[in-house]
């Protein structure tokens, strides 16, 4: 390379928006992905087409060479670097490459790349070795909801105005997706999982808050759902504003969380019921210590430091497919296994997250112990759910009847509140609608069904939670800032 096309290459390179500064970790990203730091003065990828204007065949060489070059220096390095050393080293090959294509192209006679495209580049190439890859100019997309895919090239953006856009193919064949996933599963130094023909299933959280489902050699091509919380500092007030639920039932609900009763949110997949259930947590004393239980991480509430100061959270690990002499994952540690270390953590309240099954009972668990906990779940209503949660608690076995399942339940849960998730489409603009519409109190019952219901909060003609019948008990909630006046007054004027 000749001294004048060195100067010319290295000159704009120095100014890359990647290069010029340090970024902070990632790890560091609170929310719903939008970059922050030195990636903040990238072009942002809402006001440009999404993912569609980066050489991925030259960032898939590029990467090849980039990661062979990291290896070799982590592995010349006897002191084992950490995660933030190593994207500091990742910046300096990714800057030498990059620099040096450009220089070929020179020498070649063709003409530079714009420093646009030598950003994009950099961006990219940094993305495919520490982050998502193709994927990440969707998960930083602020338009974007969920991202699903049935096949590298069939991929669809579901908006958060509710409408559904064609994605830019995340990979070049199937083979090559499925590659990748396996990397991003095993990828993790804390708790790594696996992602093969034995493992065909997968579950992990990512950075920036998201969560990723994928499964393949069971379906015809791979398949991923990639879900973005958009709202991670959220209060029952914020949901007031956006017409989730009225004042009164968040006035109820806050009581509610103030007055330690067990609560379990259901509702359809991305109906906003972790939303609430942040919500609901940030009516806890910032002071009062905190266990959270989850599969993966999707409450994030110990990156909410403002909000909750001690925060001590359990991620669930499957562990590998070896099997032990006890029939166990070597490696495994269950939900179950957390809640029992939990007891010596002097905690104030435990909350298991999402309950798809075996969960069910670190919940039971939780709530009998009184501190006030809270769960998820999916179901079609707020009755339903009690269903769908006693079918949870008989899968763990014969000894488990229905009798014991629906009496554990009664006895530990006090309301469920249920979401409604609704696409309405006007003047041909399709919008999503979430709403709180049934608030049910939970007690044990004499009945064939061994629980007795009570709507406090029913649904109107809109699909809205409205006061209906206050059981008496729960008059008491007035102490803690239960709107009992303006419940008994819209209660009157229902017709």
């Amino acid at each position: 390379m000749t001294t004048e096309h060195s100067e010319d290459v290295q000159t704009p390179l120095q100014g890359l928006p990647l290069f010029a500064q340090q970024l902070p970790p990632l790890t560091e990203r609170v929310g719903a992905g939008r970059p922050t730091g030195a990636m903040a003065h990238l072009p942002s990828v809402s006001s440009a087409p999404i993912g569609r204007n980066v050489d991925w065949s030259l960032v898939s060489a590029l990467r090849a060479q980039a990661s062979e070059q990291l290896s070799q220096a982590v592995a010349a390095d006897r002191s084992r670097l950490d995660k933030i050393a190593q994207e500091e080293l990742g910046r300096t090959i990714v800057l030498d490459l990059i620099e040096s294509t450009v220089a070929d192209r020179v020498n070649a006679g063709s003409t530079t790349l714009p420093i646009s495209e030598q950003d994009a580049l950099a961006r990219a190439l940094f993305d495919s070795l520490f982050r998502l890859g193709r994927l990440q100019p969707l998960v930083d997309d602020d338009r974007v909801e969920n991202i699903i895919i049935t096949g590298h090239d069939n991929v669809l953006l579901d908006l958060i105005d509710g409408s559904l856009v064609d994605g830019p193919p995340v990979a070049d064949s199937d083979e090559e997706l499925i590659d990748f996933l396996v990397f991003l599963a095993s990828r993790s130094e804390v708790n790594a999982r696996g992602f093969s023909e034995a493992q065909p299933r997968l579950h992990l959280r990512l950075d920036g808050g998201s969560r990723l489902a994928a499964a393949a050699w069971v379906t015809p091509r791979p398949s991923v759902v990639i879900r973005r919380h958009r709202l991670m500092e959220v209060t029952l007030n914020d949901l007031v504003a956006r017409q989730m639920l009225t004042p009164v039932a968040a006035s109820f609900l806050r009581a509610a969380v103030r007055a330690r009763r067990s609560i379990v949110v259901s509702g359809s997949q991305g109906a906003g019921k972790t939303t609430l259930v942040r919500a609901l947590c940030a009516e806890i004393d910032p002071l009062e210590a905190i266990g959270t239980f989850e599969t993966e991480y999707e409450l994030h509430l110990h990156e909410l430091r403002d909000r909750h100061r001690i925060v001590h959270p359990w991620e669930a690990r499957p562990g590998s497919g070896e099997r032990g002499p006890d029939g166990r994952s070597a490696g495994e540690f269950t939900l179950d296994e957390a809640l029992v270390d939990s007891f010596r953590f002097n905690l104030s309240r435990q909350i298991v997250g999402e309950v798809r099954g075996k969960e069910i009972w670190a919940m039971i668990k939780a709530m009998e112990s009184g501190t006030g906990s809270i769960s998820t779940t999916h179901a079609s209503d707020a009755v339903a759910a009690i269903r769908k949660l006693v079918t949870c608690a008989m899968e763990a076995g014969p000894h488990v009847t229905q009798a014991l399942a629906t009496s554990k339940l009664a006895s530990t849960i006090n309301l469920i509140v249920h979401l409604d998730l609704r696409t309405v489409t006007e003047s041909g603009r399709s919008t999503r609608r979430r709403r709180v519409a049934e608030i049910i109190a939970l007690a044990p019952g004499e009945r064939e069904t061994g629980y007795a219901t009570t709507h406090v909060f029913a649904p109107d003609v809109d699909g809205t939670a409205v006061p209906s019948v206050l059981p008496d008990e729960y008059r008491s909630l007035a102490t803690y800032g239960f709107d009992l006046a303006g419940f008994l007054a819209q209660q009157e004027v229902r017709p």
